[in-house]
């Protein structure tokens, strides 16, 4: 498992709950030491361009210090995704978040779509034909599942609601209908956690999770897989979700 960071990423860019002080640090805590770290570049317009419109693009750059974060956000998806294919897991604890980035617009702390842009690369540079988007965030991943609506070879699937078991089953049988990918992407929100905005899933659920979505790549892609952060804004707790969750995609 290699773990994609920058310490660009504890900068407080914005007001909203994503740049709040101490959350990448309540994270790294839990897991620094233990996995290998790389830094990555930030994403080129050309990358950017491939998801998002020019003049999206050039909004966000308005704001130059949200423009460098968001940027850099989507260059360590790029890493992470480039580190799958070359056969290493890998798990992005970068922000800000990214999945309600759509084409042309963005919300919910979100700027650049990094599992989208992370995804789109891979595909120009013909790494890879096909790739299963797994979103387990309490939110659904509009800006993502706008993007590739009309792209046959991704599929975008959102971990349904309900009661926590509930969830854990109907994510399995997902999983164990689809059949043959080139990559798993997932974005990897912990705002469902119990002590956090959803009040639903144990620390323990998380490993169960990772592991089930470990054991999909293995069958669906040959193992070929990487997550990235996406939500998750109780800091007591929200190292604790995403160790388990490492734990068990690793």
């Amino acid at each position: 498992m290699k773990i994609v960071f920058h310490e660009r990423y504890k900068e407080v860019y914005s007001p909203d709950p994503a740049a709040n002080p101490g959350r990448m640090e309540a994270i790294m805590e839990e897991i620094e030491g233990d996995f290998d770290l790389l830094e990555p570049s930030p994403a080129k317009i050309e990358d950017l361009i491939l998801v998002h419109s020019r003049s999206h693009i050039e909004r966000i750059k308005r704001e130059p210090r949200i423009f460098e974060i968001a940027a850099l956000a989507a260059g360590g998806a790029i890493l992470c995704a480039q580190l799958a294919v070359e056969g290493d897991c890998a798990f992005g604890v970068l922000r800000p978040p990214g999945h309600h980035a759509s084409y042309e617009s963005a919300w919910g702390f979100c700027y650049f779509n990094n599992v989208a842009v992370a995804v789109k690369k891979l595909m120009g540079i013909k790494k890879i034909a096909s790739a299963l988007i797994v979103d387990i965030d309490l939110h659904y991943g509009d800006g993502t599942s706008s993007i590739f609506r009309n792209v046959k070879s991704v599929k975008y699937y959102h971990m349904s609601g309900g009661e926590r078991e509930d969830q854990l089953r109907t994510l399995e049988q997902f999983l164990e209908n689809e059949r043959e990918y080139d990559i798993l992407a997932v974005s990897a929100g912990f705002d469902r956690g119990k002590f956090d905005w959803g009040g639903q899933l144990e620390i323990e659920d998380y490993k169960s999770i990772g592991r089930m979505l470990k054991d999909a790549s293995e069958r669906l892609c040959g193992g070929r897989r990487f997550a990235v952060l996406e939500g998750g804004y109780n800091h007591s707790v929200l190292g604790k979700n995403v160790r388990s969750f490492i734990d068990g995609f690793a």
